[in-house]
């Protein structure tokens, strides 16, 4: 039996293999009016072709809590009624077809107001429908950004809320997961390292602090979301800074986050999904295959918390062995996923595994 192939039990819930789709923007939601942030059919397509290729569990692209929680104008969000009745249709099909659906709840700080990629990613102000992006310091992302207004107390309060108002809308729209998002360079994140986070009250300084927003906003969402269902957290191991001494610049690294895993199991994480980097433009990356898989196994063997790897998993044998050899309790395919939707039915094939076929394509079998 293959190890990729194995169902993961968390909390009650059963995911039937360990081969998932990790939470990567579309930039495609409808942006005019009361559908602004609302899922149409680009979504319904593109997640529904990677169900009937036997994911295990989706996780949906990064969903903003907050209008102002977007990282560009074409994001989806969980603010409001239409933007859950429009994810309903797409958590139906998901699961017809043998797929547990997940979404990624987010907001964007000092990161957020930019345009879409394909138009250059640049920031946009209020003549391209951008806002003024927040953030824990008035401390831009990069030189061509501007400074984000310092969340206030009242502010902070505010996007407690607006994740806890979007987990309860997420069940409601049929999700079984919700990924809290805290890497990439976006607001918890942000709060999180001392690169981007400059206060001196009680969410900045020591690590204690800066901590602080990320366990009030699991313990919001927690507290929303049914006891019986799991909540992930997806954070950025490195900042790729102080980490072994590749920059001088005080950054968050992998001992944080053994640090934070044990926390956020405590506060009602079930899985750590573990990425890297985000916050820092011109951080020096080592990317090469499986690059972050030894963050999430460091994780794994020092907090027993369950984790996820991602990046540059590209390979059936790859993810085997990542999974066999007790690296991680499943892999998070990206840009593979992009390039072959049916990756995982052809993974099973390789591997001995088994994986949900549709019956329309039982012929190809």
């Amino acid at each position: 039996m293959s190890s990729l192939f194995e169902p993961l039990t968390l909390r009650s819930l059963t995911v039937p293999n360990r081969a998932w789709m990790s939470p990567m923007c579309q930039y495609s939601a409808d942006t005019t009016g009361e559908h602004t942030g609302a899922a149409n059919d680009w979504h319904l397509a593109h997640y529904a072709a990677r169900a009937t290729g036997g994911t295990g569990l989706i996780l949906l692209e990064a969903t903003a809590v907050s209008p102002e929680g977007r990282i560009s104008p074409a994001d989806l969000g969980l603010w409001n009624d239409t933007q859950t009745a429009a994810l309903r249709r797409l958590t139906g099909f998901l699961k017809e077809h043998g797929t547990v659906p997940g979404i990624q709840l987010a907001h964007a700080g000092r990161k957020a107001s930019t345009d879409v990629p394909w138009r250059g990613g640049r920031p946009v102000g209020p003549e391209a429908d951008g806002w003024q992006p927040v953030g824990p310091s008035p401390v831009p992302f990069a030189g061509d950004h501007p400074a984000p207004q310092e969340l206030t107390a009242e502010g902070i309060r505010k996007v407690v809320a607006d994740f806890a108002a979007a987990a309860r809308r997420a069940r409601e729209a049929g999700f079984e997961v919700i990924e809290v998002h805290g890497a990439h360079g976006y607001l918890l994140h942000e709060f999180l390292s001392p690169h981007s986070n400059h206060r001196t009250d009680a969410y900045g300084g020591s690590f204690d602090n800066r901590i602080r927003l990320a366990l009030e906003v699991v313990d919001a969402v927690r507290g929303e979301w049914p006891e019986e269902l799991p909540v992930f957290f997806r954070v950025s191991a490195t900042d790729w800074l102080a980490e072994d001494g590749r920059d001088d610049r005080p950054g968050w690294t992998a001992g944080d986050t053994v640090r934070l895993a044990r926390e956020l199991r405590a506060h009602g994480v079930d899985l750590l999904d573990v990425s890297t980097g985000g916050n820092v433009p011109d951080a020096r990356i080592p990317v090469g295959p499986g690059y972050q898989v030894p963050f999430a196994q460091r994780v794994r063997e020092e907090t027993g918390l369950p984790v996820a790897a991602v990046g540059l998993i590209t390979e059936p044998q790859q993810a085997e062995k990542i999974i066999a050899g007790g690296e991680a309790d499943a892999v998070l395919l990206g840009r593979e996923l992009l390039r072959d939707p049916h990756w995982v039915r052809r993974a099973a094939g390789a591997l001995g595994g088994a994986a949900h076929t549709p019956r329309q394509y039982l012929r190809a079998v």
